[in-house]
């Protein structure tokens, strides 16, 4: 058993004394360690005696205090000064400070080298670095024995938990809810005594924190190769779990985590050809719904949700995201939009609370296998009607209609008019006329600018503006027909998956 400030005080050699304090005499020193830079606290891992000649301690009263406060909050056990070396005056607010949180402030006599207590602490902790070896391989085994079990998380954790005698909740920091979906959650009072302590904690640097919460301890450390995922600790008896044990116990949880996160890119993968192929009809029903099954999505009732405006991360890990908040998916990304396959359940609540506020989605009404592509063409309508109208999420057939049409049905019948016949004359051929026609109604009807887009010559862009007037009947002098053909454009391409 690590050794006490009391028991340390009591070591004969030493001629140590104390100045302030005396209610935290029996808390437990785990190492001695010193430090005369600036921020002290920074510098403590979890039950360490600080020694200082002096330099890190400030002159006026609230810095004193300050350093006092931090120093608890941070987990030290004690802070020990040299005696006759760079310490200023002790102010009495600095002592009455000690006395209060407790904290033992420790006179070392001149000349006692720092090492002397060092090594007081060192002999004292053999017998408890040979408890720390075996605790710690016990933490590892827990992997080595975890098995493919429905629980296997939580299973984990639980049995790290035992072996520090501390209740364990790994969260992400940003929302406080569980990391792994079938991880324990944190309950509400605690969560909410905690958010203001992880709302100014800094995202990476200090790898432990100590606080105090109603009177017990917490700890909060970051879990590794993990970002956002926070291990808390509470420890339900004295001495707190050791600082390297918990520091090993992070990384048992994380290397778990890597295992699943691995596993789930393949499934993430899987499931991209599984929906490419899917949503080009090349599966019977039976083989669909069984797939669906497969991925742990109803095949009678689903939803397709569309969205747009993730970049390049959100894109990558969004099904992750989805999968932590207890979403099973699938999903497919082309070009710059990503479609997913959800359960009927998923709420509006839950999508925006997973994606990030800049995207835009469009929800399909629910349907079975038998509507998948259907489905499609519907999550893509409200996702255009969501960027018309600047609205971050739109269901199928829901609020205001897009463009003054209420349905797909009323958009696919005015593409097939309107650009039915240049689809038809392109069918097998480069698509020239319509990217033509595009740019051309980008580049507000220039034809030197859109030959200059299109690296083509003008005499070129003339002819094809030219040619598609012929093939629709239109006059493209005209600006109504040009306003019918933009509105057919827009629609054309947010219903045609190729192009998103």
């Amino acid at each position: 058993m690590s050794i006490t400030v009391a028991e340390l005080l009591a070591e004969p050699q030493l001629g140590l004394s104390l100045l302030a304090g005396s209610d935290g005499l029996q808390q437990r020193i785990t190492w001695a360690h010193t430090s005369d830079l600036p921020r002290l606290w920074e510098w403590v891992t979890g039950g360490e005696i600080m020694m200082t000649n002096g330099l890190s301690i400030p002159a006026d009263p609230a810095g004193q205090v300050a350093l006092a406060e931090a120093l608890v909050a941070a987990g030290a056990s004690a802070l020990a000064i040299g005696e006759k070396m760079h310490a200023p005056e002790l102010t009495p607010e600095f002592l009455e400070a000690c006395d209060r949180l407790p904290l033992p402030v420790i006179n070392v006599p001149y000349p006692l080298p720092f090492i002397s207590i060092a090594r007081s602490v060192a002999e004292s902790s053999l017998l408890e670095e040979s408890r720390r070896l075996r605790q710690t391989a016990r933490i590892y085994d827990l992997l080595r024995l975890a098995g493919p079990r429905a629980d296997q998380w939580q299973a984990l954790v639980q049995g790290v938990a035992a072996q520090l005698d501390a209740r364990l909740y790994v969260v992400d920091r940003r929302c406080l809810h569980p990391w792994h979906p079938s991880g324990e959650a944190l309950p509400a009072e605690l969560a909410g005594q905690l958010q203001p302590l992880i709302a100014t904690a800094p995202a990476s640097g200090k790898k432990f924190q100590w606080h105090h919460v109603d009177g017990s301890h917490v700890l909060m450390m970051d879990v590794p190769t993990h970002d956002n995922a926070l291990l808390l600790v509470l420890p339900l008896s004295e001495p707190h779990p050791d600082a390297v044990v918990l520091l090993h116990a992070a990384s048992v949880l994380g290397l778990e985590l890597s295992r699943t996160m691995l596993a789930l890119e393949d499934q993430r993968r899987l499931g991209a050809e599984f929906l490419a192929q899917a949503l080009e009809g090349r599966y019977a029903l039976t083989d669909l719904e069984s797939r669906l099954t497969s991925f742990q999505l109803p095949a009678e009732k689903f939803l397709i949700v569309s969205i747009s405006g993730l970049d390049e991360e959100s894109l990558a890990t969004i099904h992750a995201e989805l999968w932590r908040h207890g979403l099973a998916n699938v999903s497919l990304r082309q070009s710059n939009t990503l479609h997913i396959i959800l359960p009927p359940e998923c709420t509006e609540d839950q999508l925006r609370h997973t994606l990030p506020d800049d995207a835009r989605i469009g929800m399909s009404r629910p349907t079975g296998a038998t509507g998948m592509q259907r489905a499609l063409q519907e999550s893509l309508w409200a996702l255009g009607t969501a960027a018309s109208t600047g609205r971050t999420l739109v269901r199928y057939g829901d609020g205001p209609s897009w463009l003054g049409l209420t349905s797909m049905e009323e958009g696919q019948a005015m593409v097939q008019r309107l650009l039915g016949p240049i689809l038809e004359y392109e069918r097998g051929k480069q698509p020239d006329l319509l990217t033509t026609l595009k740019t051309y109604l980008d580049h507000q009807r220039s034809w030197q600018k859109t030959a200059a887009a299109l690296f083509t010559h003008r005499q070129t862009v003339i002819y094809r503006i030219r040619k598609i007037s012929e093939l629709t009947g239109l006059d493209m002098a005209e600006t109504s027909s040009l306003a019918q053909l933009w509105f057919a454009l827009q629609i054309h391409q947010t219903m045609d998956p190729q192009r998103n």
